[in-house]
């Protein structure tokens, strides 16, 4: 799936200030927040593909109702709006729902909701997912339980029941979502059912470590990529995460294996013999950033990602999918305007399996601003 640059802007603001949903509505223990950002960014890049304006809106409300000292019903949703179309445009993926569910908090017994939410394995990777510009390389949205997904059921419970500060735990279910033509849903983005679970501790000096797990089965269209009658009916994936934030300094680095899960080419040219497209039988994935926030505003930032297959079928064996090192900057002028420069460099070399793939070997700069509502 191709990845949004500039969304961690809001990241760097919310990191950076008290910025927050503004309260709209309250009476009767009912509240409604609405939030939002606008975000004007641009690519330049001899990639096509991320070359040229990426500016969009992003928007949501929350909203909370408290039953009684122990139970608060709650619901999110969030949308976004492409910017680089003409008016009345059609252009597939402008108009898209990030997140939309309910559910219901019972105090230190924790919650439970169900929509479209995010996966536990992105409960260890959006610790990386906060460079200014890009981020979120290997956290994949409609890739099982890797990033946002649909259909699921989430039960989180922090500070385990109330004992222990620090600790949290999430167990999460996924139903099955076919293919379909008419909610968008691929070979790529679809999924059987799954389950995951994360858990995480925070210390008091700013250290924190995490691991999550995922398991689910896969589609018959899904295991027919595969070839060499090597498959497997299900996927498996786990990530490590271990980060320090304190005193303005961040530093974050995730480690995770992928089985038949990472996929790589293109899926809308399946048929052309000379492309290839599939699920990595194995990949592993690396993500480290570093981060200072200075009192002024500037927010310098390096980070490094690499997703290498170790398995992989039509001949993509030991082959990087991804590999690349940013170095950027951030400035927050104050809680809700911020601005952005990011230059990643690509470390991939143009080779058979990335023209076949249609892996991109090219540099990107990134230029945003951002105001937060």
């Amino acid at each position: 799936m191709k990845l949004r640059c500039l969304t961690s802007l809001i990241a760097t603001i919310v990191m950076a200030s008290t910025a927050g949903a503004a309260e709209i509505y309250e009476k009767d223990g009912n509240t409604l927040s609405m939030f939002g950002t606008i975000v004007g960014g641009h690519y330049f890049s001899k990639d096509c593909v991320k070359d040229g304006d990426n500016s969009f809106v992003r928007y949501g409300f929350s909203g909370k109702t408290y039953v009684n000292d122990s139970i608060i019903g709650f619901g999110v949703w969030e949308h976004e709006i492409a910017l680089r179309g003409v008016e009345r445009t059609n252009m597939s993926n402008s108009n898209r729902i990030l997140l939309g569910y309910a559910g219901i908090h019972f105090g230190n017994f924790g919650s439970i909701d169900y929509g479209r939410n995010y996966g536990v394995l992105y409960d260890v990777g959006a610790w990386t997912d906060v460079v200014p510009g890009f981020g979120g390389d290997i956290s994949i949205s409609d890739n099982f339980l890797s990033g946002r997904s649909s259909n699921v059921v989430t039960y989180r419970n922090k500070n385990l029941f109330g004992y222990v500060n620090g600790l949290d735990v999430a167990l999460q279910y996924q139903g099955k979502n076919n293919v379909n033509h008419y909610t968008g849903r691929t070979v790529k983005t679809a999924n059987g059912e799954g389950y995951g679970v994360s858990a995480s501790y925070s210390l008091d000096n700013g250290l924190s470590i995490a691991v999550a797990y995922n398991n689910s089965k896969r589609l018959a269209s899904q295991i027919s990529l595969d070839s060499n009658n090597r498959y497997s009916d299900n996927i498996e994936a786990y990530n490590l995460g271990v980060k320090y934030d304190r005193k303005g300094m961040y530093v974050a680095a995730t480690y995770g294996e992928t089985f038949n899960m990472t996929p790589f080419g293109n899926f809308s040219d399946v048929l052309n013999p000379d492309s290839v497209c599939g699920f990595a039988n194995k990949a592993k994935n690396v993500e480290l950033v570093a981060q200072y926030q200075f009192g002024f505003g500037l927010r310098p930032s390096i980070s490094y990602v690499h997703s290498k297959s170790s398995d992989m079928d039509n001949s993509g064996y030991g082959e990087f999918l991804k590999r690349s090192i940013t170095f950027g900057t951030g400035f927050v002028f104050n809680k809700n305007v911020c601005t952005t420069i990011d230059y990643r460099l690509n470390l991939l070399s143009r080779s058979d399996f990335s023209r076949a793939a249609n892996i991109s070997t090219d540099n990107v700069i990134a230029l945003g601003i951002a105001y937060v509502f």
